[in-house]
């Protein structure tokens, strides 16, 4: 597949990983990364959006996580391609048993929000099979920091029920910006913090 091009960075993309999509490019335009110095990404896939967010804020520091042992050594690719590659490191892991001391001063996921179907294009990255919201919620409040933020970007119909369990977990909106695919659509998608 061809390589997606960015201003600093180029992005090696696989059959085998959920590909450069709207919704990550997205959430690494839009998520508040400017005042964070330890990032932690949810299912890198490629690695688009902690790579976008280090082209934006050059004192943090990434972590990428991933389920899939082929996305993350496709990250690990694209980590270490990229200009800033000193302040990259990701693993192959699943981020319901991720245990950490350090603490996250934002945390970013593109995560899966499909209910389980019959489809298997994607399977891990698109539906709920393998981390649902509560899930990602959940673990999430635990390993941020004080004042640390939670950022997604998620379908409009879920907004509701990801606030609601955000709020059972003592993470409260902050900034919610919503997404048209076109002027004068409904919206389409929410980009929450």
């Amino acid at each position: 597949m061809k390589p997606f091009i960015f201003k600093q960075f180029e992005i090696q993309q696989s059959r085998d990983v959920f590909r450069v999509g709207t919704d990550g490019v997205l959430l690494g335009a839009l998520a508040a990364v400017e005042s964070a110095f330890r990032i932690l990404e949810i299912g890198t896939g490629t690695g688009l959006i902690s790579l976008m967010l280090a082209q934006r804020n050059p004192l943090a520091d990434f972590l990428g996580l991933d389920i899939s042992a082929d996305a993350a050594a496709l990250t690990a690719l694209n980590f270490e391609n990229a200009p800033f590659r000193e302040r990259m490191k990701n693993i192959h892991q699943d981020f319901k048993t991720f245990e950490t001391e350090e603490k996250f001063d934002l945390i970013v996921s593109n995560p899966p929000y499909f209910e389980e179907s019959g489809s298997e294009k994607d399977k891990i990255a698109r539906q709920t099979v393998e981390l649902n919201f509560m899930q990602l919620i959940s673990k999430s409040a635990q390993v941020l920091s004080e004042g640390g933020i939670l950022s997604v970007i998620i379908p409009v119909e879920a907004g509701v029920a990801f606030i609601s369990i955000a709020g059972e977990n003592k993470l409260f909106l902050n900034r919610k910006v919503n997404i048209k695919g076109i002027e004068g659509a409904k919206v389409k998608r929410l980009v929450l913090e």
